[in-house]
Order: structure tokens, then sequence, then C-alpha cells
């Protein structure tokens, strides 16, 4: 299957079914051409699944703001972090607030339970896809990849055989320097961005949590220490992400397993 934008470049003029289709019929010719496999009906649920997961995790980031701000009204504030809710909501009813203001908080209160329960189970039903899946259960041994991420690269990337090398599935994810080159002069700027945005952020918190816990350990002189030295950790993180992505694409090449040695 051909992605709609791959053919734009191949219409003549006007937007009409007919010019599309010989746009298509252009485009298939050409040997540049990449094309999208057609996923079946069990990786399409199993993304239905990220997808609800992911759409629940917003909502309950929009539930505690609102707990937070009203509450801090009343001058009733708890820690960061959606375990302190409960906290925070258990101080509420403790205090002195108007009984106008107990109606609202304790509606608040039932949806930001109800949608923790809801990802809750969502997400034990993930962790049952990742134990199920030999590929999945591969991509969980590289640090940094969990159940989440790991189903979801087995879901969503493509076959990683038609990928040239390692740096071309980073370079799908965004995880790459954007070129700037003119007059014989080759300036690399920023990551790209382009791809999968779900799975970059995946990459990008997973890298995140292994500089956290290299960071409270002892100092040396592997790969990702020297790097924390001379760059920032959301620098070091995008850079740990793309060799992530690069161990992923090896992995599922050659159906192996991660091994911390060979990778350092």
């Amino acid at each position: 299957m051909i992605q709609s934008s791959s053919c734009e470049p191949y219409v003549r003029r006007g937007k009409t079914d007919q010019a599309d289709a010989g746009a298509i019929c252009e485009a298939v010719t050409r040997p540049s051409m990449r094309f999208v496999p057609v996923k079946s009906e069990a990786t399409q649920a199993l993304l239905l699944t990220h997808k609800a997961r992911e759409f629940l995790v917003r909502q309950l980031t929009q539930v505690t703001n609102a707990v937070r701000a009203h509450l801090a009204e009343f001058g009733i504030v708890a820690a960061k972090g959606v375990h302190n809710v409960g906290r925070l909501l258990e101080a509420g009813e403790r205090a002195d607030l108007p009984a106008s203001a107990r109606q609202p908080l304790r509606l608040l209160a039932d949806q930001f339970f109800q949608t923790k329960e809801k990802i809750d189970e969502l997400t034990r039903e993930i962790r049952r896809e990742a134990e199920a899946s030999p590929s999945a259960r591969r991509l969980r041994t590289i640090p940094g990849i969990g159940p989440i991420t790991a189903t979801a690269l087995v879901a969503t990337l493509p076959d990683v055989t038609g990928f040239r090398s390692s740096r071309d599935l980073s370079a799908w994810l965004g995880l790459t320097p954007k070129p700037h080159s003119s007059g014989g002069k080759e300036r690399m700027g920023r990551i790209s961005k382009m791809g999968n945005r779900y799975l970059r952020r995946l990459l990008y918190l997973g890298a995140i949590g292994v500089i956290t816990s290299r960071r409270r350990g002892q100092p040396g002189e592997d790969w990702l220490w020297r790097l924390l030295q001379r760059k920032t950790a959301r620098q070091a993180a995008i850079a740990l992400a793309n060799r992530m992505a690069r161990i992923v694409w090896a992995l599922l090449k050659n159906g192996t397993d991660y091994e911390a040695a060979r990778a350092a």
C-alpha cells in the first residue's frame, strides 16, 4: 500500500479520482518508492489498545490538573505525581470546604479513579500481549524498553529488512539530525521529528528512565556516562533514544536478544 502523500508529486493538475489513479500508477513504477505493509486485524486491535490507553492518560492528566488547581484555591496542595492525587483528595475531604464545593470535587474524584482503573485494565492487556509475542519479549531485553514500548514497536514498525541500515530506522522515527547543507558545507540541525510521534515519545521516556538510573550509580567510563558529562539530560536522552532505535533494528533483523557487553 502506498501512502497518499507519496503520490502528490505525481498528480498533474486538479483533484479528481482519475488524476489520483494516474498518480498512483506512476508512483508504483518508481524504484525508490516505499510501500506501507497492510496490517492484520490483530495488529490493528493492539494499536487500538495503545491509542485508547494514550487517550485515557491525557484525560487523567486533565482531571489531575483540575483537582490540583481547584484545591489550591482553598490552600490545599500536595506533591507532584499522579500517585499523590489520592492523598490530595483525602485532604480535601477532611478540610472545611463549603458544601457547594464538595459535590464537584467528588465528581472529579470519581472520574479520576474510574479513568485510572481503565488505564490499569488496558495496561494489563498490553502486558499480556508483550508476554505472548516473541518479538516483544526480545525487545524488552533492551534497557529502557518495557512492555508498552515493545508492543507498540512490534505493532507499528514495518518489516525492518526494508531498512538498509539501523540509521534508516532511526531516521524513519525522526530521531536523526535534520541536515541543512548548501554550498558544499554540511550543517546538522535538530532532530527531524518526522515519523511516528508516539513511538518517538516512548523511546525518549525510556531513555530518560535509563539516564535517571545511571545518574544514581557510580561514575564510570561507559558511553552514557561520558555523554552526560558534556551534554544536557535532554540531549543525552535523544542520543540514547536514537541508539535504542538502532538496537531495535538489529534485534528484530537478526532475531537475537540484547547483549550489554556487545552494545557497549
